[in-house]
Formats: C-alpha cells, structure tokens, sequence
C-alpha cells in the first residue's frame, strides 16, 4: 500500500470509526505498555466476555489502521484496493444503520515512531479505562526514539485520552508506570506485589505436572488482597509467573464494571495465552517445546528463559531468533541474552 493511498484508507476509516463510537457508545478499555498488551487483552476479554458483549483487537491491530478496524469489526484488506473499497463500505452502514455493536471495546495500543499517540489517537479517540503494563529498561520499538525516555514519554501521553471520571489501572511495581498517576486527574488504582499496591499480588508461584519425566511449570498460584480481604487465584493454563500481573488487570476492569470478585477470580481459570506466547507443545521423541515464536523482545526472551529453567530434567535446547527494532541497543542485548542463556540451557542456536 503506497503511503497516499494508506493516508487516505487511515483518514476514512479513523473518521468512520469515531462515529461508530459515537453512535454506540460502548466503553472502551486501551491496554498499553512495551511488554504484555495482546496477553493482558486477552485476560481481560476471558472474564469480561462471560457479562457483556465485548470486542478485542485481534492479533496485535494496535496501529494506526489496525485500531479503526477493531472498533468498526472489519478485517485488514491488505494491498487489495477493491477489499478496502468494501471495508469502506461496511463502516459507513454501520453508521447509518442500527445494528448490534459490543458493549465493550479492548483496544491494545502500540507505539512505533514518535508523535503516534499525539497524532494518530488523541485528536479522537477518548477512553473510560487505560491499563498499564510494563515500561522495561530496554523495550522493543525503540529504534525510532533517541532513548527510552521518549518513547516512554509518547506512550503516557494517552493518559490525556481518559475521559471524566475515567480510571487509570497501574503495576505499582513498576515505578515509571505508577508515576503516571500524578500525570492525571482521573482516578487511579494499582496492582502489584508492592504492600501499597490497591490490588496486592500475594505468594505468586508454580504448580507443576510430570510430562514425559519432566517437572513442568504449568500452571500459577496467588493471591489478591483486596480492601483487608484475601483471595485465591489459579491460573492452570498459563506459563510464566508474569502472568500474575495480567489476570490481576483483568480481575480489576471487571469488578469496575461491577462484576463480582469472586466470580471474575473463577472466570479467570480459562485464560490461556495466545499461540505462539508461552505455549507449551509435545514434540517428537518425548520433547518439550515452549513457543514464543510470536515476537521477541529483552523483557519478554529473559521471562522464556526464567521459565526453561524451572522445567527440571532433561536437556535444555535454547532456539533464539532475533529481537528487532531495538535500535542502538541490539548489539548490547544480544550478548546480554547469550551470556543469560549460557547459565541455562545445554545447547544454543541462533536464528537470524
């Protein structure tokens, strides 16, 4: 798609997708972050999706196209002009006509070039709950920024996108992301092992199962303590303690829509994290596969690895592709993960 052409597409369907919303008025919920969106999307859609009629960013449509075409429901046409053509088409029915729209959007928003936020979200997009992640030291996407800071700095600016009385979700143990509340008027609640977090994450920790004679990690243990109250929560689906945080988020946006706790917590038990995120598959000969083929980045490869050393017994083989659009910092994270794998796995081979 040549860049008129892309401007055009993005204008039309930005401007069809600001009156859908008006139309509908559905509450939207962003997720952002540099590690852990289309998981924690994914969460919140697993609990959400038992009460209402929610809709989520599919894949990772968190661009500046891909975020129109989530909330008008159509599907990405590519480079075939015809198909957009259509898309078109569709949205501007769904304006003049009455049709079933979801109660609730979950929107992921992603940051790839500076003035993205400020340009491509706030002139129309406003949201009733942002959630926010992770802010690692060496994020992914941040080859188009002189340093970290600044694209940390681009995606806070959709805390401006809150409208009155929204509410703003933050891991309190993360200090840049909690620093965001002082960024905003709207109200604010927090998540985390830290004792001051509204949501306290309590005794994270594995279960296992033997597969093939190997302990496996499968499967999560925690709690949450929530206004004096302690609650048990199981995760049995789902590897790598990470996830903790993002069934906490998800746990907290349905009970602002006043679901119950406890109903959300046993709703929760069905997340499992998408293809290609942390999935463990069998292979031949009695072998084990974690697929995190989906994407890389230093935050997200150092958790896989934390994860290939909880599984005890038998060879550990380490296949590493690479961790792209980090910029100045590639050569610096490449060797820092070698010298990571090195104390973990038998055998190591690189792709890329």
């Amino acid at each position: 798609m040549n860049k008129i052409f892309k401007k055009i597409i993005k204008t039309i369907l930005t401007w069809e997708a600001k009156m859908v919303i008006k139309k509908y008025h559905p509450k939207v919920i962003t997720v952002i972050g540099s590690v852990g969106k289309t998981s924690t999307k994914d969460a919140i859609f697993t609990v959400l999706s038992k009460h209402k009629i929610v809709r989520k960013s599919e894949k990772s449509y968190n661009s500046e196209i891909g975020l129109p075409l989530t909330i008008l429901g159509l599907p990405n046409a590519w480079r075939d002009p015809f198909d957009w053509l259509e898309n078109i088409i569709k949205g501007f029915l769904l304006i003049i006509k009455k049709r079933q729209y979801p109660e609730v959007l979950i929107l992921e928003i992603g940051v790839r070039k500076p003035g993205d936020i400020r340009r491509n979200i706030l002139p129309w997009l406003k949201v009733d709950i942002l959630v926010v992640t992770r802010f690692p030291e060496k994020p992914v996407h941040v080859e188009f920024f002189d340093n970290v800071d600044k694209l940390i700095e681009e995606k806070s600016l959709l805390v401006k996108a809150l409208k009155k009385n929204g509410l703003l979700i933050l891991n309190q143990d993360d200090d840049r992301v909690y620093a965001l509340h002082d960024k905003s008027k709207e109200r604010a609640v927090s998540f985390g092992q830290d004792e001051n977090s509204t949501y306290r994450i309590l005794y994270p920790d594995y279960s296992r199962e033997m597969i093939n004679g190997v302990s496996v990690p499968l499967g999560i243990n925690f709690r949450i303590q929530y206004k004096g109250n302690v609650f048990p929560v199981v995760l049995p689906k789902v590897l790598g303690l990470h996830n903790v945080v993002q069934s906490t988020s998800a746990i907290i946006c349905a009970n602002e829509f006043g679901i119950d706790l406890l109903e959300s917590i046993r709703n929760i038990s069905d997340y499992k994290t998408p293809p290609g995120r942390l999935s463990l598959l069998e292979g031949d000969n009695k072998s084990l596969i974690i697929d995190d083929t989906y994407n890389s980045s230093p935050a997200a490869l150092y958790e896989a690895l934390e994860i290939l050393k909880e599984f005890k017994g038998g060879r550990k083989i380490a296949i590493l592709g690479d961790m792209l659009e980090l910029g100045k910092y590639t050569e610096e994270e490449h060797l820092k993960v070698g010298e990571k794998v090195s104390e973990i796995a038998d055998i190591l081979i690189t792709v890329g």
